[in-house]
């Protein structure tokens, strides 16, 4: 699909007034996207792990207006108005006016709310983004009743990218690619698809215990980490090497091969740090727990042969994944070994689940 496809059609009608709810997952890369170019393009592709306990929920009331005078909206963030949110919103909506040219005939009260700590490397802005995109798909399903699934899909990833690039893995699926890649069918820089290769059971029903290490607000925000990629020394090294990862991948995923995915997913963790460690200005977003937690994973796994490993997105907090399989005996560890490196014990029980499902109310 191209740009082309998501401008809307004439409308078949318009409602008075209504009220949609849409709950998204976050997710968690494997190959991770850094860098980008206008406006939310990746500068590499990327590939992640739907999750499901971590996730946003976001309602959107619509009310018509009596003119078309701009954007109208309010925004409450777990119930209380959260005016910071507001001009990322603006500038969303500003953003993905010509795909949904309804939303200045309403006036909108948004409102959403995350099962997990926001701001904190848990990729709160992916699944609050996705969320709130599939809400405005929701009502231009309401306002063109022939829009298919297929592209009710596409185009809410493809909405939710322009507000956070991630976000468009959170839509569907329980791996999700986004970018273009010439060995990846119908892979695209505009949205994100479900992985179309074979996966071994064991990758589909993943864990993932999210070590909450720091839940306060990132040193640095993605955003500007991103903005660093320009001009970065060894930018065009690392992008290369994420086409090469997601070729790399393929068989490991298609076999079961774990050992080849820790290696390629902690590779990859590490990568991204070390690309922040060297950029200009540069800056360092794990804590002296962080490193303590791996190698910890690093310790455990060679001496008991649990095939764990740690992945880590632009943040200190670490997700550790494993087999679920192997779910009881990772318990122990963690509650023995690392929660003491986590803030106040916290840490979060999170698999692999299916994408973002609509809430009836």
């Amino acid at each position: 699909m191209t740009e082309k496809d998501f401008l809307p059609g004439a409308y078949q009608k318009m409602p008075e007034n209504g009220k949609v709810t849409w709950k998204a997952p976050s997710n968690i890369a494997l190959v991770k996207y850094w860098g980008k170019r206008p406006v939310q393009i990746p500068a590499n592709p990327s590939i992640s792990f739907t999750l499901d306990a971590c996730a946003s929920t976001t309602s959107v009331t619509f009310e018509k207006k009596e003119k078309n005078d701009g954007f109208s909206f309010d925004l409450l963030f777990e119930g209380k108005p959260k005016a910071d949110f507001k001009p990322k919103i603006q500038t969303f909506l500003e953003r993905i006016e010509m795909y949904v040219p309804f939303l200045k005939e309403y006036y909108l009260t948004i409102e959403t709310s995350n099962s997990f700590p926001h701001s904190s490397g848990i990729a709160s802005s992916a699944s609050g983004m996705a969320a709130l995109s599939l809400c405005l798909m929701d009502i231009e399903k309401q306002l063109n009743p022939s829009l298919d699934e297929d592209l009710f899909n596409a185009k809410a990833s493809y909405l939710a990218r322009l507000g956070s690039g991630s976000a468009c893995r959170s839509i569907k699926g329980n791996l999700v690619q986004w970018g273009a890649h010439k060995n990846i069918p119908k892979s695209s820089d505009l949205y994100g698809v479900e992985y179309p290769f074979e996966v071994d059971a064991v990758f589909q029903s993943y864990c993932d215990t999210i070590l909450l290490v720091h839940k306060g607000q990132k040193q640095v925000s993605s955003t500007v980490g991103h903005q660093l990629m320009h001009g970065h020394p060894y930018a065009e090294n690392r992008f290369q090497q994420a086409f090469s990862n997601l070729d790399k991948l393929k068989p490991i995923l298609a076999s079961g091969d774990l050992k080849g995915f820790i290696t390629l997913v902690e590779s990859e963790a590490l990568t991204l740090h070390a690309m922040m460690m060297t950029s200009m200005p540069y800056f360092m977003l794990m804590k002296p727990d962080t490193l303590e937690i791996i190698n910890k994973i690093w310790q455990y796994r060679e001496a008991t042969k649990t095939p764990v490993c740690f992945t880590l997105d632009a943040g200190a907090n670490v997700h550790l994944l494993y087999p679920s399989k192997e779910k009881e005996k990772v318990k122990g560890f963690i509650q023995d070994e690392l929660a003491e490196h986590c803030e106040n014990g916290q840490y979060i029980y999170d698999q692999v689940g299916s994408g973002a499902i609509k809430i009836n109310r």
